[in-house]
């Protein structure tokens, strides 16, 4: 099952602080938490870039290379690219998540964490 930039968006937009930021210069939105990109990608594109530890990194492009590959720019720091019409939505969705918990002030994790 695909997943679509608007699934995506709305993930991030449901944790919170979760933004969509449109940047000018580069064409497209990217997602943030207080500011800061941890996802970003657009409508009409068929993949996404998330942050990632360098081991999920390495996890991701050993063990699913048709859905996972470095991501252009930002890679060396963990960035992974996803294909969103091969990706799990469950998978890509904790990715989401994980990306945000590692972007998110201590303060927002703990409350959503509360709040789970």
């Amino acid at each position: 099952m695909a997943v679509t930039y608007e699934q995506l968006k709305q993930w991030v937009l449901d944790l919170p602080g979760g933004a969509e930021v449109m940047v000018a210069e580069w064409g497209h939105p990217t997602l943030r938490v207080n500011g800061k990109m941890f996802a970003s990608g657009s409508p009409d594109s068929p993949s996404c870039t998330v942050k990632a530890s360098k081991d999920e990194q390495e996890q991701l492009l050993a063990t699913q290379p048709d859905v996972y590959a470095f991501a252009a720019y930002v890679g060396r720091f963990g960035w992974v690219r996803v294909d969103l019409a091969k990706v799990d939505p469950d998978e890509l969705h904790e990715l989401v998540v994980e990306a945000w918990r590692r972007t998110a002030p201590k303060k927002l994790v703990r409350q959503f964490d509360e709040a789970r």
